[in-house]
């Protein structure tokens, strides 16, 4: 099915990225491979990673800059769009930066795509979108929303967009799991000890991406149904009796995550182990999607992390073995 396509990362030199060129690479998958960024010592780094595949070609650009990202999208057929200021805390202290990237990048994405009549996008988001507290939240939400309504601008071309929302990927960038595997003194600086979070490994949200490129229709949210864990047990498995010292709730910082709102929710349907936040006409896309899977209702108010299924320690040790021995840093 791919090839002989040719697929476009933006943000591509980021922990994402670098993962998901290397599924690519494994399976075989594209002739090209395009990475977009605007950080040419990691790109520099990535080609010595990968040892200059010849299937990758680096193209060193900003979302921002529309007219380049219409020259790197040239006989382009897929888009996965990772491009993201991130930091929460830098958001709010940045906020004219945020909002260049995450939403004037969002919508350069858009237009670009549509000039280059690239045949699908996927969009990476956050839970962070979900009744967002934080710049950083309304950013992805802002471009959550334009990435879905850019379906109905379609007119007869045949590109559709689509969006994904998930939970922090272990050991990606801003993880809490490489502060606390590094820490010496066995003091532990929590925010809230009563915070939880998602958590995804980076082989799920690849597997993700790779689903919602098989199987998207357009206009969606897909959310994974992935678990949650207590941030005191996360810290369990690096120290039997840690001590814990409380910093304080970071500005724009949640104590809980929430992936599915309660507005949402009314749109909101169940294909297999994934949540999927349907556009506005719903029954039309639920006829579209019954074709090919079996459809729930989704029979909660809402999903959030600290009312969810939640790893023990001894589960989470497992996962972040089997991730050291996987994840490319």
């Amino acid at each position: 099915m791919y090839k002989n396509k040719s697929i476009l990362i933006t943000g591509g030199t980021g922990s994402f990225g670098k993962n998901f060129v290397n599924y690519l690479l494994k399976k075989n998958l594209f002739n090209r491979i395009v990475i977009f960024s605007r950080d040419e010592l990691k790109q520099y780094e990535m080609k010595k990673l990968f040892k200059n595949h010849p299937k990758l070609r680096f193209f060193i650009g900003d979302v921002r800059d529309i007219d380049r990202l219409k020259m790197a999208l040239d006989k382009i057929d897929y888009v996965v769009h990772a491009a993201a200021l991130k930091q929460v805390d830098t958001g709010e202290y940045n906020p004219f930066e945020f909002i260049k990237t995450n939403i004037m990048g969002a919508q350069n994405v858009i237009e670009a795509s549509f000039y280059s009549k690239v045949k699908k996008i996927v969009a990476l988001s956050t839970d962070k979108a979900s009744s967002p507290v934080n710049l950083y939240g309304a950013t992805k939400l802002c471009s959550d929303k334009l990435f879905c309504s850019a379906n109905s601008m379609l007119g007869t071309r045949e590109t559709t967009f689509s969006v994904i929302r998930y939970g922090n990927v272990m050991f990606s960038r801003g993880s809490v799991i490489p502060l606390f595997k590094n820490i010496k003194n066995n003091e532990y600086p929590v925010t809230n000890n009563t915070m939880t979070r998602f958590t995804i490994c980076m082989n799920e949200a690849i597997d993700l991406v790779m689903w919602t490129m098989n199987n998207s229709i357009g206009g969606e949210i897909i959310v994974p149904k992935i678990p949650s864990y207590k941030i005191t047990d996360l810290i369990k498995i690096f120290s039997k009796k840690p001590k814990i010292k409380i910093i304080g709730i970071r500005q724009g910082e949640k104590i809980h995550e929430e992936m599915i709102s309660s507005e949402e929710s009314r749109n909101c349907i169940e294909v297999d182990n994934k949540y999927i936040i349907a556009p506005s006409e719903i029954e039309a896309y639920i006829k579209k999607v019954k074709k090919n899977f079996k459809v729930k209702k989704f029979d909660k108010k809402n999903f959030k992390s600290n009312e969810n299924k939640f790893l023990k320690p001894e589960e989470i040790s497992k996962i972040i073995k089997k991730e050291l021995n996987n994840f490319i840093f």
